[in-house]
């Protein structure tokens, strides 16, 4: 995969059509209730419950929505791999945090596109059950808008803001929004309403990896007073295309799929109001329903010709990803400004992205840098409220590898020394630990232990941890090698049939 600029979704798809394996095409009916995500189950990837393993994109062309209307396309899957989804922008999956560092450092304001030129999209009846939206599984409140970006200005600042949100169809043109406290959506929504108004905003499904990667990026990384849309043009190498919407004051991504145009209200509803549950979380537990969120109302519905609908499981590889390039980013930076020599930093899809993070070292200098990795991981731990634990490891280990990881973890830990753990730390209560009721050293819900694993060789010892060298032998020419020692069967031994020989 090439580097293609800010593509948009096509461009995307367009360019894994041809590679064996990337891009699988569903061309039977299924329904938006169930039928998507239990297809998709068995390549979605941990945390997805077993027997499942990161897999293809996956392109269903004909959904059945809920509601009345004709079967749509849904993708799911786009970001199941953490090298599809670099590969994507043309980087590897090593570089990403860098380039994201970079477009936040030098980002790209976005363009209006001119009025002659805005591509035509067909306005749609404001029906949220006309689309296809999944339901992931049986207990869940409804169809879930799993990622859906929303773009609004604060009209205080004057800030654009893209985050993707979990927003569950409470009615045909009413939406519940769960907000993390604190994200930057919240804080306008709360700005207009000191004005005695709602937020105009534009949820798209489909955009460009570009968008979807800047949009997911933490706060620490992307801070209230930048725009994501101008760390996307960075990223993407061009200036993101804006146009207005039509039933509200507010803008939208020229090249979406489908824009749902409305207002933030300050109305509460319930996630659901039939039971507790609403819907998978990206930790790979059922997730608990809000009691009450803020809605948003429903205006209209532009779609491009040929819409694509697209949406992620909740527990698998693709929100990990996704979830993962961003934290990678802030912790290089945070790492970056500590002085610490780090070489790569790999937050892992079993953490949905966020919980564990995995640092590679640079090669100690001296006996001092055993104490200053160990500091450096803690403060990684102290900075970032997601981080539950950091493993270190030398740059002989695969970060990115399971194996070496458990390998480093088997051979260069022993516990009384090189595991560190921090009591009592704010955290993340998706994680069931994360409980009084699971540990009573907790002082509140949503606090942790944390835990930093040094599986780093001590600079002094560093001569009884070599791991050993493979030379390749010097080429022989095969002109001067006898037939009889050239490797392989024999010319005669290829011409003979599959199957036993006959006696």
């Amino acid at each position: 995969m090439t580097r293609r600029g800010l593509a948009d979704l096509r461009t995307a798809l367009a360019g894994l059509d041809p590679l064996p394996g990337e891009l699988v095409r569903v061309r039977e009916e299924v329904p938006a209730r169930f039928g998507v995500t239990a297809r998709y189950a068995k390549w979605a990837g941990t945390p997805a419950p077993p027997p499942t393993g990161p897999g293809p994109a996956v392109l269903f062309e004909r959904v059945a929505p809920s509601g009345a209307g004709a079967a749509r396309s849904v993708l799911i899957g786009l970001y199941g791999s953490r090298r599809r989804a670099a590969g994507l922008l043309g980087f590897t999956p090593a570089e990403m945090a860098h380039r994201l560092l970079d477009a936040v450092a030098s980002p790209v304001a976005p363009s209006y596109v001119p009025e002659g030129r805005v591509q035509a999209r067909d306005l749609l009846a404001p029906d949220l059950t006309a689309l296809p939206i999944p339901v992931l599984t049986d207990e869940d409140a409804g169809p879930f808008l799993t990622l859906g970006a929303v773009l609004a200005t604060d009209p205080d600042t004057g800030v654009r803001n893209l985050s993707v949100h979990r927003m569950c169809v409470q009615g045909p043109d009413r939406l519940t929004i769960w907000m993390v406290p604190g994200r930057d959506l919240e804080a306008a929504g709360q700005a207009a309403r000191r004005r005695g108004e709602n937020l105009p905003v534009a949820i798209h499904l489909g955009l460009g990896p570009a968008l979807l990667l800047a949009s997911c990026c933490p706060t620490s990384l992307v801070p209230a007073g930048v725009d994501e849309l101008a760390v996307a043009g960075a990223l993407g190498g061009a200036p993101v295309e804006l146009a207005r919407c039509r039933t509200v004051d507010a803008e939208y991504v020229a090249h979406a799929e489908y824009v749902i145009e409305g207002e933030l209200l300050a109305d509460l509803a319930p996630e659901n109001p039939n039971g507790p549950s609403a819907t998978p979380e990206f930790l790979g537990y059922q997730g608990r329903a809000h009691p009450a969120l803020p809605t948003v109302r429903v205006t209209g519905i532009t779609a491009r010709d040929g819409a694509i609908l697209q949406t992620v499981s909740g527990p698998g590889h693709e929100q990990s990803v996704l979830l993962g390039f961003g934290m990678e980013a802030a912790v290089l930076d945070r790492l970056r400004r500590l002085g610490a020599p780090v070489g790569a930093v790999h937050c892992h899809t079993a953490g949905g992205g966020q919980l564990m993070v995995v640092i590679q070292w640079k090669a100690k200098r001296s006996d001092a840098d055993d104490l200053l990795v160990r500091e450096a991981a803690e403060s990684v731990l102290e900075t970032f409220r997601m981080a539950k634990m950091v493993v270190s490891v030398d740059e002989d280990v695969d970060a990115e590898s399971d194996a070496d990881l458990w390998w480093a973890m088997a051979t260069r830990v022993q516990a009384d020394r090189d595991l560190t753990v921090l009591p009592d730390r704010e955290g993340f209560p998706l994680d069931p630990t994360q409980s009084t009721a699971y540990s009573d050293s907790l002082s509140a819900d949503g606090r942790t232990a944390k835990a930093h694993f040094d599986c780093t060789v001590p600079y002094a010892q560093r001569a009884r941890f070599r791991r050993p060298r493979f030379t390749e032998p010097e080429a022989t020419p095969d002109a001067l090698v006898p037939p009889s020692r050239i490797s392989g069967p024999s010319p005669r031994a290829q011409r003979r049939p599959a199957g036993p020989r006959p006696r």
